[in-house]
């Protein structure tokens, strides 16, 4: 399948005499695909049933009839005011039980019946008119689910669905519910059903079995939404369907809301992300205040390809300075190539840069796009043709199955969240610190779903954090041919939230016991005799596995019988380094070790390599400039 560039646009934000010539230089940029539609809510239907299409027709030919192919995207993640006063009670409700307000986006409950329906209806509307427009070669389902704290409400709608959706997992039998979360407990128990609140505003923490099945009933309600779009569309499109996912959104199960949909996208803005969720030091913020992380954009693109199975795109690209975080700095010169290439490198199908021409007024008209206010080409521009002129001219990228695997489970983020036992920690953290380790290395990782059970062409597999493990999968694990890394807090509870007897993690083929743990101050680290330190959550372990880790007090820490391996620690970066390069080379892996901000992935055919520095670096394959990429075949093993 051949790589592709696009760009988001919005032409009910420009006068329509110069739509033709926007999408003449789009083609003329290099462009094949363009985003439309999904924040146009209040020009289609400026007031209830006055639908005034016309003009979206209109935009549609002019683009198609350029040469380009259009993604059209539901309008339900901005409903227009005459909805909320339709529904006055649609709003998400915070967990000060406040509701949100009118005047931006994202202003709606995904557990309103009434909000529900209208989605249903514009979905349908669209569907209908839209659906078999040769123009329209793909769909995107509203606009980035999650993104400014959106999927979990305390609204009275939420209650009721809630209760609803408790009925059917206990079948209607309020006995099993109190055992299940343990409701003896502080004297919690209920009656019936409909004495069950919402998990806020209680005197103290709440019931963490209460707090995690609301969790899970939250993100139910995201993948009904989108799943009643989808149903809509495909009734009337044979195209296509996406959904724009963002970073470090972890609220939802993507994987549930992507098993609906044939095209997983998320929307990357490596320099805003560096400064509000990356969670960086200050010196590594300054050091790639103009580059973006080196790691945080390539675990999403491992991810979404997990997501979409195998079909990904980045649907919004950063390509100058946002608007949004705590600082705005421009791209290194280079940076939006480099980018690009990472996510085809990655396996990326289309890379869409947001947004077309930034917008004069409004809340993002600081927020730079491929054009500036006045139409001229902003720096980004020669960059993309850049990327453009390369994809025509060279070979088309070949993904290939990684070496490595690393589980990825939404649940566990949801249970680490509902009960973190430590300021800060958080299952995204722990993933992101592994994954980090093992692109130091050199590795190229993929990312598997919790449901997964073959792994069949893995040396190596990785499972930290994963707080619920189906006995299913312990033995699929245990009976693989690859290296197995589990831990810490892996099985560490029931699918109610207990803890199970016999302890955890009860892994079969390997004797490991937990026996205590503890999580620890910042400033308190455990230095392990083989090198590093236990940060954050350390668990002591019993069993007749063999030790590989102490620390220097002499607590066992990781044990190993075969080839599988419990790590009861959080480690430092020195410790996952010494720890996952050991046993990398011990499943047959080559590793490497990588000057700073220096990265490595490979296909099926090629070896990318990416400077995310500042400055040129020296490298086994020579000088790599400033925001450099090179691609060249893949060695020989």
């Amino acid at each position: 399948m051949l790589r592709t560039l696009g760009t988001c646009y919005y032409p009910e934000h420009w006068p329509e005499d110069i739509w033709a010539e926007d999408a003449r230089r789009m083609v003329e940029a290099g462009l094949t695909w363009v985003r439309i539609g999904e924040f146009a809510w209040s020009r289609l239907e400026p007031s209830p049933g006055d639908l005034q299409f016309e003009w979206l027709d209109r935009a549609i030919e002019v683009l198609g009839q350029a040469g380009l192919k259009v993604v059209l995207g539901t309008p339900t993640a901005t409903p227009p005011r005459w909805m909320a006063d339709r529904h006055p009670d649609m709003f998400a409700v915070d967990d000060q039980g406040r509701p949100r307000g009118f005047g931006s986006r994202r202003h709606y409950c995904f557990s309103h019946k009434g909000y529900f329906a209208e989605s249903q209806r514009i979905t349908r509307l669209f569907a209908e008119r839209f659906g078999k427009n040769p123009h329209v070669a793909a769909w995107q389902t509203d606009n980035e689910y999650g993104c400014h704290d959106t999927i979990i409400s305390y609204s009275e709608a939420a209650r009721d669905g809630f209760r609803t959706w408790l009925q059917v997992q206990f079948n209607d039998d309020i006995a099993a519910l109190n055992a299940a979360w343990g409701n003896v407990f502080w004297s919690m128990e209920y009656r019936a059903f409909d004495e069950i609140e919402l998990p806020n505003l209680t005197v103290t923490e709440p019931n963490p079995a209460h707090v995690h099945a609301f969790r899970r009933f939250s993100s139910d309600q995201v993948v009904a939404f989108n799943r009643a779009q989808v149903e809509i569309i495909k009734d009337h499109s044979s195209a296509p369907i996406s959904h724009n996912y963002m970073g470090r959104i972890t609220d939802f199960d993507h994987f549930k809301t992507g098993d609906d949909l044939e095209i997983a996208t998320w929307d990357s803005y490596p320099l805003g992300f560096l400064e509000d969720r990356v969670g960086a030091s200050p010196e590594q913020q300054r050091a790639y205040a103009r580059q973006g992380d080196p790691d945080f954009q390539a675990l999403h693109h491992d991810l979404y390809r997990a997501v979409g199975k195998g079909r990904w795109w980045v649907m919004e690209q950063q390509p100058g300075p946002v608007n949004w975080a705590p600082y705005n700095p421009a791209p290194l010169s280079g940076m939006v190539r480099l980018w690009s290439w990472e996510a085809f490198a990655h396996g990326a199908e289309a890379v869409c840069y947001f947004r077309w021409r930034q917008a004069p007024f409004a809340q993002e008209q600081l927020h730079a796009g491929m054009l500036r206010p006045d139409s001229k080409d902003a720096p980004a521009m020669a960059e993309a043709m850049q990327v453009a002129a390369e994809l025509k001219d060279t070979p088309d990228v070949q993904p290939a199955q990684a070496p490595v695997a690393l589980m990825f489970d939404y649940d566990a983020d949801w249970a680490w969240a509902t009960q973190p036992q430590g300021q800060g920690l958080s299952y995204f953290g722990l993933i992101f610190d592994v994954y980090r380790a093992l692109r130091r290395a050199g590795l190229s990782v993929d990312i598997v779903r919790p449901e997964t059970r073959d792994f069949a062409g893995y040396k190596m597999v990785l499972v930290p954090g994963m707080m619920h493990m189906p006995d299913d999968l312990k033995q699929a694990l245990a009976v693989s041919q690859a290296q197995v890394i589990y831990g810490p807090r892996s099985a560490a509870r029931d699918a109610s939230f207990n803890i199970p007897n016999p302890l955890p993690p009860a892994l079969p083929g390997l004797d490991v016991t937990v026996s205590r743990l503890e999580t620890i101050r910042p400033d308190m680290l455990r230095p392990l005799k083989e090198g590093g330190a236990a940060i954050h959550y350390v668990e002591e372990l019993a069993g007749t596995g063999e030790p590989i880790l102490r620390t220097n007090a002499g607590e066992v820490i990781a044990m190993r019988d075969g080839h599988q391996i419990y790590c009861g620690a959080w480690l430092d970066d020195d410790g996952f380094d010494m720890l996952l390069r050991q046993l990398a080379i011990e499943a047959g892996l080559t590793v490497r070790d990588l000057p700073e901000g220096i990265r490595v992935r490979q296909t099926a055919t090629e070896e990318f390599w990416f400077n995310h520095t500042a400055a040129p670096v020296k490298t086994e394959v020579g000088l790599l400039p400033a925001a450099g990429v090179l691609r060249r075949p893949r060695p020989a093993c």
